[in-house]
């Protein structure tokens, strides 16, 4: 009996381990890796658990590491786990998309991903 109560138990930690987890990055518009003929204005975030928008960001920059955002990440109005960034105008190229939020359970990730512009 006590080994099945030991087994039940480490199965519900398995199982319920997703619900502890952090924010990731979902997906993203440009998607993640893209080649997009016509420059976007705004990078569009979402991620796997609610955010703290006070205290989440994203950043943009070309080749050379300028930041060709506008500088002030929104939250996504109607949905608490997305993030938005308006784009200064941009050309053809390869920008790096840098994000590092605070979910609502507290825990802080970060990462990066690519898009490309091509004429």
């Amino acid at each position: 009996m006590k080994s099945a109560r030991l087994l039940l138990a480490i199965w519900a930690l398995a199982v319920a381990g997703p619900a502890w987890g952090h924010a990731f990055l979902e997906r993203a518009e440009p998607r993640v890796g893209s080649t997009v003929k016509a420059a976007p204005t705004q990078v569009r975030a979402w991620f796997t658990q609610n955010l703290e928008p006070a205290f989440s960001t994203l950043e943009v920059v070309n080749e050379r590491g300028e930041r060709v955002d506008q500088g002030v990440t929104r939250p996504d109005p109607g949905n608490p786990a997305a993030l938005q960034i308006a784009l200064k105008p941009i050309g053809a190229g390869t920008y790096q998309v840098k994000w590092r939020v605070l979910s609502v359970d507290t825990h802080v990730t970060e990462g990066d991903f690519t898009f490309k512009v091509h004429p």
